[in-house]
């Protein structure tokens, strides 16, 4: 019930990669990445709400991204290099506690990323998270792991838990 208030309240829509999101912010300034890309925004944030059952599936940017939550469950955060040479790394992103549980976790530009909410009290729960992207955003910068590509495989040899996540 409070996912889909957080839904209306705050005008989210569906997002490819799953979920929910809305853009809340993209700066007025302009910078040149470094890597030869398009001008992009300095800056950009958006609301990203994923639902008991819901994932983030396997996908880069090509900018930094902070995430960084917000309200609901704990957000189990994987990340790989973008070779998927090494195994996924898991995360946990919310309330700080004594087992290295934080708030913010920082994804490095072109790393493999995916999420779920961990289960609150034995039942899944939603998360709500605000993720910033420096340089900002731009869908010609994000690419969705495909079921069936070289990626998929490789990730696939780190182990089947992972693609579940695809």
């Amino acid at each position: 019930m409070r996912a889909q208030q957080l839904i209306d309240a705050l005008g989210l829509q569906p997002h490819p990669e799953g979920g929910w999101y809305r853009e809340v912010f993209r700066s007025s300034d302009r910078v040149s990445p470094a890597d030869g890309r398009a001008p992009r925004h300095a800056l950009t944030s958006i609301y990203f709400l994923l639902e008991a059952g819901q994932h983030s599936r396997w996908h880069r940017v090509l900018s930094d991204e902070v995430w960084v939550h917000l309200e609901g469950a704990t957000l189990a955060l994987w990340t790989c290099d973008s070779a998927l040479g090494t195994a996924p790394v898991c995360t946990h992103v919310g309330p700080v506690d004594d087992h290295g549980r934080r708030p913010q976790h920082v994804v490095r530009a072109g790393e493999w990323q995916a999420a779920r909410p961990l289960a609150a009290d034995g039942t899944s729960a939603y998360s709500l998270a605000a993720c910033m992207v420096a340089p900002g955003f731009d869908f010609a910068d994000f690419a969705l792991m495909p079921p069936e590509s070289a990626e998929a495989a490789r990730l696939a040899q780190h182990g089947p838990e992972f693609t579940g996540l695809i």
